[in-house]
């Protein structure tokens, strides 16, 4: 808040202290568009500058463009593959796998977490066996779904939604024993039934956080497959990045880093933007455009 203060003598000798509205007060929208637009420009400038950065650092041979190339060579080659149709198999190997494996970790841990935060002696019987599990690195059981699975995209759906499984099980836990108890209370005064008090009150007050979980789960999604598509995979953008390394095509080992990137960015503000579209009374998720 924005406020000019002075002070004042009173006929009694005391001091007042006198606040005057600055403009976020007075021009409360002009305010806010001027910070979101501010937002923006740092948003696009910052990362623009980078770049132009590194494109200068290329063509001055200030580092060695054959290990880092230009952002215009980066561009110019992905331009390529993806007009020539070699780009698009990757990215929707990758794409198909995370979001299969991202549908079946959401669905399970959203379930268990349900009745786990629900129902006390559930949580007493399964907690300490997933916190046991929840600290194994995820990529460690790659060998164990390759030999459940074997070679295909069964190892690679598994390992995704184990992945997913985890947050979203945690974020809904803990957002429904996070409910108020004066919820709960309000709901029991008014009659309401286990379902009723499920629906009405558990339901809508850990949705919010609940989604939370989901949307950083996304992005760990992409995470998880990138490194295994290197392991256990023949095709996706894994693959893309760590076998275009082994052959010295760094220029198409950082488009796939760049497509990575995209399908993250992408897929975590879908998920975001869906649940602002579920829960519409929740705040929310980040302070960006909130003055």
């Amino acid at each position: 808040m924005s406020t000019a203060v002075k002070r004042a003598r009173q006929e009694g000798g005391g001091a007042v202290l006198l606040r005057r509205p600055g403009p976020q007060e007075l021009h409360p929208v002009r305010t806010h568009r001027r910070r979101r637009a501010l937002e923006v420009a740092l948003a696009v400038a910052v990362p623009l500058l980078l770049v132009l950065l590194w494109q200068l650092a290329a063509t001055q041979s200030w580092i060695d463009d054959r290990v880092y190339p230009a952002p215009s060579t980066i561009l110019a080659d992905g331009w390529d593959r993806a007009a020539d149709g070699e780009l698009w198999p990757d990215v929707w190997a990758t794409l198909k796998r995370v979001l299969g494996g991202y549908a079946i970790g959401t669905v399970t841990g959203y379930a268990l977490g349900l009745l786990m935060g629900a129902l006390s002696l559930v949580r007493a019987a399964l907690e300490p066996l997933l916190d046991a599990l929840y600290v194994v690195p995820k990529l460690a059981l790659l060998p164990v779904f390759l030999n459940m699975f074997g070679l295909g995209e069964g190892p690679q759906l598994a390992l995704v939604a184990a992945t997913v499984f985890f947050f979203v099980w945690i974020s809904t836990m803990a957002a429904v024993l996070a409910v108020p108890a004066g919820h709960r209370d309000a709901g029991q005064v008014f009659g309401a039934s286990p379902w009723q008090m499920f629906r009405h009150v558990l339901l809508p007050a850990s949705l919010p956080a609940v989604l939370v979980g989901a949307r950083i789960a996304a992005g760990v999604a992409v995470l998880v497959i990138v490194a295994s598509e290197q392991i256990a995979a023949a095709d996706g953008l894994g693959h893309l990045i760590f076998d275009s390394r082994a052959l010295f095509r760094n220029d198409v080992m950082f488009v796939g880093i760049v497509c990575v990137a995209v399908l993250g960015v992408v897929f975590s503000e879908a998920v975001r933007i869906a649940g602002r579209l579920l829960t519409p009374w929740a705040p929310r998720d980040r302070g960006r455009g909130q003055s």
